[in-house]
């Protein structure tokens, strides 16, 4: 008869024998992981490798191409805005390498840059709202008279804007005197609202307003400014937004404008002046708008065509 002691020494070998099983399957198991963790990690490793390659030889490419384009600028531009003028005009986040790309690419279609006007953070800033549409009601050129829509600061400023700096497409004549103008730009960089060179700022008959990749946070922002293009292309014989991808995208200005029939069927839209075909279209783009047409160009979820064909006139 086996006794109570046998029993357990039984019980305690079987518990022994499953203790040592658990322990050698479980270094087996952790064994085949390991190795096939290393496995894993060397294939991604070749991944990263591969996509890192090809991301630098995409990036050479590109980097290629705006070469070629910036050489080839005059030819492609061909003097599509000679005799043409066009005023600049670009927001806080603006960079400024594409100010200049885009004043480049105007001046090689032969367009003459009359000024370029900076927004400061106070103009786009909706808390500054009231102070900016005072301070743009006290310099209202006497006989002049704002749209009545223009109610927001955007669209006001960009109203009054476009009526003292923008030739009237009609005739071609500047609708305010150089003493009016000089106290609306006055006044207003005084304010905090805008800066400028020393140069004077001529009037001129198209209007470019230059922004940047769109804002983070919905603090109205993106919508001011595409109010105020709207605005001054509305006052203009023609008017472009240019910025990167991002003003596209989610509240960025770009989006605003595509968003808006209003907007879209009269102000032309390109989202990628950080390389050189953007800032060649900008200039394109002026051609489209002379004849009365608008488009969205560039490499945004909402652009249409990556260019357009020159339009000489």
């Amino acid at each position: 008869m086996i006794s109570l002691r046998q029993h357990a020494v039984s019980i305690a070998a079987i518990f022994l024998a499953l203790a040592v099983g658990v322990v050698l399957g479980s270094q087996t198991l952790a064994a085949d992981m390991l190795s096939g963790l290393r496995s894993d990690k060397t294939d991604l490793r070749g991944q990263v490798d591969t996509l890192t390659t090809r991301n630098a030889q995409l990036g050479a490419e590109l980097d290629a191409a705006d070469r070629f384009i910036a050489g080839s600028a005059g030819r492609i531009l061909g003097g599509a805005l000679a005799g043409r003028s066009v005023l600049v005009f670009s927001t806080p986040d603006a960079d400024p390498g594409d100010i200049d790309g885009v004043s480049r690419a105007l001046e090689s279609a032969g367009a003459a840059v009359t000024g370029r006007i900076a927004l400061t953070e106070a103009f786009v800033d909706t808390g500054e709202g009231d102070r900016l549409r005072s301070a743009l009601t006290n310099i209202v050129p006497a006989g002049a008279q704002l749209r009545t829509g223009a109610v927001d600061q955007g669209s006001m400023a960009g109203d009054l804007l476009g009526l003292t700096l923008l030739l009237d497409p009609a005739t071609n004549q500047p609708r305010s005197t150089e003493p009016e103008l000089a106290l609306v730009l006055e006044t207003l960089r005084g304010g905090g609202f805008l800066a400028y060179g020393d140069s004077p700022v001529r009037p001129a008959q198209l209007a470019v307003v230059v922004t940047g990749n769109g804002v983070a946070s919905d603090n109205g922002q993106g919508a001011t400014i595409a109010r105020f293009a709207g605005a001054v292309r509305a006052r203009a014989a023609g008017g472009v937004l240019a910025g990167r991808a991002g003003a596209a995208a989610g509240n960025g200005a770009i989006a605003h404008v595509r968003a808006q029939a209003p907007l879209a069927t009269t102000v032309t839209t390109v989202d990628n002046i950080d390389r050189e075909i953007g800032r060649v279209t900008t200039a394109l783009a002026m051609t489209e708008q002379l004849d009365g047409g608008a488009g969205r160009y560039g490499t945004g979820p909402t652009a249409t065509s990556l260019t357009m064909v020159a339009m000489p006139r």
